[in-house]
């Protein structure tokens, strides 16, 4: 705004402020405001929070290369996503389970309303029930939010290929796996498919993100094959605290991740931001309780997978369940998948032989599922009502069973088409490149596949040599002399 000099107290409206520029009459600031933060929280997620966790709990010589697939992906993810991907998820349906490609690069496009445009839902008979999702804000913001969840879907899937996939194999693999996995399930679910239309709950991503993530990761960990055997009989994180660091991120984050997803910063946004949290300390709490008793130690690593499972298992649900219901998912969530990570892993054949190096399948794929299962007996009809289009929707809880009925069948779908797809995609990229990194480079880790170390440390086989390496000031009468414990080259 600019100030009429000889009327102080009046203020003239600049152009970027009036009505019919740069606020048309369908803008909501508010709405626009949160859903921009919130994909940034999202965004932060990946950026830095997920290159610090990755780049932390995995052996040191493998901390490089596991950031640098996350900070890859996400952005990868970024040009696909506007020239065809964003379309294929969100734009005008191609097939029931896939729209029709096309580029979000046009300000005509951006500037726009935003509109999923096949997500109008009509009556048996052909009568309209509700209209297409048509959020008060612009294009942008919408293509910008659902960007970053594409992009940490990418970056999850990683996280069970961490410590032996080729790098160049990983870059062919991002923009198939995006093309050809992802649109689907996001168009199914979220922007107007078979499965939307059905009535499948998924608030937030339980089965478009964790589910396939989880899933595709251990497809994929299979084609990839495993890491080199002393990797795999120890693998020590490398900096606990600064992993913990990445977790507080993702925990954080995932209020933009949960709380933007009505679309809007209505009411329901704020009982899933709520949900999130409650579902995710009691998730903590609980896998800790289960480590001490049956370990008798509390792990910081397995605190940090307590709160990722609850995190995930709240996702599918998080604004269609009340607070007790949120207390439960952590409990099963903080139970469940500790039973299938530190039980049945190490009793199954086929999970054994199967290296997913973080266990994706179990925090991602097992809670995503539980999720969605329990979203289909918890939801609540009054909220439901704020969310979905079908009429009467509600969980088992409250209804007649049938929601869970499809929540199992729309995690089928996710698995089965993330089983298929995947395959073909690894049988793709192995074409043109391998899958899995030289035995030589999975002796030596970073150094030989980036020419880079995260941690310039004496001690590394390095000659001190007090030309290059100044460690003491000039005004030092003993500037001459090398630290101790450190060789000086003279």
């Amino acid at each position: 705004m600019t100030t009429d000099l000889n009327n102080p107290g009046l203020y003239n409206m600049s152009a970027a402020y009036a009505p019919g520029l740069g606020i048309p009459s369908w803008l909501n600031k508010g709405d626009n405001a949160w859903q921009m933060v919130s994909a940034t929280l999202v965004g932060l997620q990946s950026v830095p929070g997920l290159v610090i966790l990755y780049g932390s709990i995995v052996k040191k010589k493998w901390a490089v290369n596991s950031a640098f697939m996350a900070l890859y992906a996400f952005a990868a993810v970024w040009l696909c996503w506007v020239i065809w991907g964003y379309q294929m998820s969100f734009g005008e349906k191609l097939l029931p389970f896939w729209g029709k490609a096309g580029h979000t690069l046009g300000q005509g496009f951006l500037l726009g309303q935003a509109a999923l445009p096949a997500t109008a839902h009509y009556h048996h008979d052909g009568t309209p029930e509700t209209p297409a999702i048509g959020p008060f804000y612009p294009m942008a913001s919408m293509v910008y939010f659902q960007c970053v969840f594409a992009a940490i879907t990418l970056i999850l899937l990683a996280g069970s290929l961490l410590g032996r996939m080729n790098f160049m194999a990983w870059m062919l693999f991002v923009p198939l796996w995006l093309t050809f996995s992802y649109t689907i399930g996001a168009f199914s679910i979220w922007g107007g498919g078979f499965l939307f239309h059905w009535g499948v709950m998924d608030y937030s991503g339980g089965y478009v993100i964790h589910l396939s993530s989880g899933v595709a990761g251990f497809t994929a960990a299979y084609w990839v094959g495993p890491r080199s055997t002393k990797d795999r009989e120890r693998f020590p994180p490398n900096n606990v605290l600064l992993m913990l660091t990445g977790a507080g991120i993702l925990w954080m984050g995932w209020a933009g991740f949960n709380g933007g997803d009505p679309y809007s910063a209505n009411i329901d946004s704020s009982i899933a931001v709520l949900n999130t949290n409650i579902c995710a300390a009691t998730s903590l709490l609980v896998w800790t309780c289960l480590d001490v008793i049956f370990f008798k130690k509390p792990s910081v690593i397995g605190a940090v997978q307590g709160m990722i499972t609850g995190l995930v298992c709240i996702t599918p649900g998080a604004g269609l369940v009340q607070g007790w219901a949120a207390i439960v998912m952590g409990m099963l969530s903080g139970s469940i998948p500790w039973f299938t990570m530190m039980v049945v892993h190490k009793r199954s054949r086929l999970l054994q032989q199967v290296d997913d190096t973080l266990g994706v399948f179990h925090t991602h794929a097992v809670a995503g599922f539980l999720g969605g299962a329990t979203t289909g007996l918890f939801a609540h009809p009054s909220l439901c009502a704020m969310f979905l289009p079908v009429s009467n929707s509600a969980g088992a809880f409250y209804g007649s069973g049938i929601q869970l009925g499809k929540q199992v069948g729309g995690a089928l779908f996710i698995i089965s088409w993330n089983v298929v797809v995947t395959s073909l995609v690894c049988l793709v990229v192995r074409l043109v490149v391998p899958l899995r990194m030289p035995d030589d480079e999975l002796a030596i880790g970073d150094d030989a596949v980036h020419g880079e170390e995260a941690y310039a440390l004496w001690g590394d086989g390095e000659k001190y040599d007090s030309s290059k390496h100044g460690w003491y000031s000039d005004n030092d009468t003993q500037h001459n002399k090398a630290p101790s414990g450190v060789t000086q080259n003279v």
